[in-house]
């Protein structure tokens, strides 16, 4: 790791080019990092008015930062299980989108990629489009339908109203519409050709397939938490439900 006087003297395009990371950071203190390639990090930041060791400390934090694993997140809860699931929700709209977006939008792609930079600026806010729906659309449907049917284990319904409740969005009905948004970059993966570059790309396109290709890699992660973990929890969540409630009505 660079001193932090190295940093601050340090080329803005030479320390992206060392790690990428490093954009997604500047943008999180709103700083594009393809508008100064060649200026230092100390004169970006007090054009900003941005203090480059807070912004140094973040780099490291990010670099530490660790999502836990697939057993850890199995032996949780299903609560826990979905508030890390809308973390990432947030974290994918407020963060990596809005990234995203800054770059596809703010970089002047060299000739080469001009056409594929002009047809990705369609695609894109499509895609994006798309994705909030279908998050929004997740939380109302999927993440509603346990917390209700948490409520109904808890007795916190009428029997009358937990009967409803179970008769409306089973699981796996949800379950058969989420394999359809499995694949949601599909589109964006091909126009990229699968994000391959040559070597003497320029480094915005460079870093942008990179994000890209990070962004699917974590939506397949994502996807994969909620088939694999939420899915099974929450059928067996709603079959206690169902439990319950043939248990409550034999006894009428």
């Amino acid at each position: 790791m660079r001193s932090v006087d190295d940093f601050e003297k340090a080329i803005l395009g030479d320390l992206v080019s060392e790690n990428y990371v490093f954009a997604s950071v500047l943008h999180y203190f709103g700083i594009s990092f393809y508008q100064y390639p060649t200026e230092s990090l100390e004169i970006v930041c007090k054009k900003h008015k941005v203090h480059s060791s807070q912004l140094i400390t973040e780099l490291e934090s990010w670099a530490q930062r660790k999502d836990p694993t697939t057993e850890e997140l199995y032996l949780n809860p299903i609560e826990i299980l979905v508030a890390y699931l809308k973390k990432k929700h947030y974290y994918f709209v407020r963060q990596e989108l809005p990234f995203l977006s800054n770059i596809i939008t703010g970089i002047t792609p060299e000739l080469q990629y001009a056409n594929l930079m002009a047809d990705l600026r369609i695609m894109f806010p499509l895609f994006v489009e798309d994705f909030i729906h279908h998050i929004h659309e997740e939380e109302s449907t999927l993440f509603k339908r346990i917390e209700l049917l948490q409520d109904i284990e808890e007795n916190r319904f009428s029997l009358e109203d937990a009967i409803t409740i179970l008769e409306r969005n089973p699981i796996h009905l949800l379950a058969d519409q989420h394999e359809i948004h499995d694949d949601e970059m599909e589109g964006i993966r091909k126009l990229t050709a699968d994000y391959s570059l040559g070597a003497e790309a320029p480094l915005t396109m460079k870093v942008l397939y990179h994000e890209l290709q990070n962004f699917e890699r974590e939506l397949r992660i994502h996807a994969k938490i909620e088939d694999e973990l939420l899915f099974p929890k929450a059928v067996e969540l709603e079959k206690e439900a169902l439990r319950q409630i043939r248990k409550k009505t034999r006894k009428i």
